[in-house]
């Protein structure tokens, strides 16, 4: 077993984190996914969530550049309540017949002077328009996977968007607060 490898190893079995060198990174749909919260009459709060979450990363340590696809499949979302699921995949909201998925692509990764990754600016894609979101990081780590054999890369990210801008509008005359929707990603992507 040559050096580095050696070093690998023992940062594995230690649970040491490491340092990711410039790579495409593949995200790994059993630890990807996007939940929602969004007012329901000011009173509580309505979730769901998407799973199977499935694109691509690239990520420069050293360079400090990053840029991620994610594509989130409709058919995946999930309130826990079936009827509440069917009537936001209906065309009130987001129209799942017609546009089957949602999606999330940046090339603009903001860091800090430490080099940790704070913000991902990028273009959301909801019902067929597109706008700008910023998604904050409020974690974004890389491992070296015991499980993979490979480095994975991934954090928590963050935004609150107005889902007027999509034209999703059902409701807001009714329940002016769920206009403002908290968005949360999680991702993992393991190097190819």
């Amino acid at each position: 077993m040559n050096k580095l490898a050696s070093i690998l190893m023992v940062a594995v079995l230690l649970g040491i984190t490491v340092p990711a060198v410039a790579a495409n990174y593949k995200i790994d749909p059993l630890h990807a996914n996007a939940r929602f919260t969004l007012d329901h009459f000011a009173t509580s709060s309505n979730v769901g969530g998407f799973y199977n979450l499935n694109g691509e990363l690239q990520y420069d340590a050293g360079a400090k550049t990053g840029s991620v696809d994610i594509t989130i499949p409709l058919s995946t979302l999930d309130t826990g309540r079936s009827e509440f699921t069917k009537h936001l995949q209906s065309e009130a909201f987001f129209n799942a017949a017609k546009y089957p998925n949602l999606r999330f692509s940046s090339q603009d990764w903001i860091f800090d002077k430490q080099g940790k990754v704070r913000a991902l600016r990028g273009q959301l894609t909801m019902v067929g328009r597109t706008h700008p979101v910023t998604l904050r990081a409020t974690k974004f780590n890389c491992y070296n996977s015991p499980m993979t054999q490979s480095q994975v890369c991934g954090g928590d990210f963050e935004a609150i968007i107005d889902r007027s801008q999509w034209g999703i509008d059902e409701y807001l005359t009714a329940i002016p607060a769920s206009r403002y929707v908290k968005i949360n990603i999680q991702i993992e992507a393991a190097r190819q």
